[in-house]
């Protein structure tokens, strides 16, 4: 007696396309494209794998004469620094020599120069200028007046007055403390020391 589930899982399989050669299994060999035959395969493989070599040693090659060129490079002093300026200083001077900067300096020393004989132009540079002269006069006046008018307080009675004031009470502070005059006499009295003095430190 069959068990219940193997006639089914027959009938389903019996769809499943099967490769007779096995090769769709095989990661090692896939199988060959369309109008190839094995031989032709075989010579691709060898060729794929002589490529893949010299490929390998270019790049052994390369990185030998990479570090050869640095160590050269290093012994000359062209640090990345140095070529980084030189490389800086080469792209400036060719973008100078190019056409494109050449023309487009002479089509703004163009403009300049109809801007600056346009009638727009001097008129704005005369009217500037005459501000400035104007604004310089009148900052002149002010200064003057200024100075005048402090002159003349000085001179009036009040300022002296002030002054004279100023200069009393100055002579009596200044005078009181060099020789005990007008009445102004020390905190401790005549041959005290003052409490600081006695300090300890």
């Amino acid at each position: 007696m069959e068990p219940a589930g193997q006639g089914l899982l027959a009938d389903t399989m019996t769809d499943v396309p099967v490769d007779v050669g096995g090769a769709a299994g095989d990661p090692m060999n896939p199988p060959l494209p369309e109008g190839l035959t094995e031989a032709e395969a075989e010579e691709l493989k060898n060729e794929l794998c002589k490529v893949e070599e010299e490929i390998s040693t270019l790049r052994q090659v390369l990185a030998a004469k990479e570090r050869h060129a640095w160590d050269l490079k290093k012994k000359l002093g062209q640090t990345p620094l140095n070529q980084l300026k030189q490389n800086f200083t080469k792209g400036l001077h060719d973008v100078q020599m190019s056409n494109a900067y050449v023309s487009a300096t002479s089509t703004l020393e163009e403009w300049n120069e109809k801007v600056a004989q346009s009638e727009a132009y001097k008129k704005t540079s005369e009217t500037l200028s005459q501000a400035g002269q104007k604004t310089s006069a009148a900052l002149s006046t002010v200064g003057t007046a200024i100075t005048r008018k402090l002159g003349d307080m000085r001179n009036s009675q009040t300022f002296k007055s002030f002054e004279d004031r100023v200069g009393s009470l100055k002579s009596k502070v200044v005078g009181g403390t060099q020789n005990g005059a007008d009445g102004l006499q020390s905190p401790t009295g005549s041959g005290e020391k003052s409490p600081q003095d006695n300090a300890p430190f």
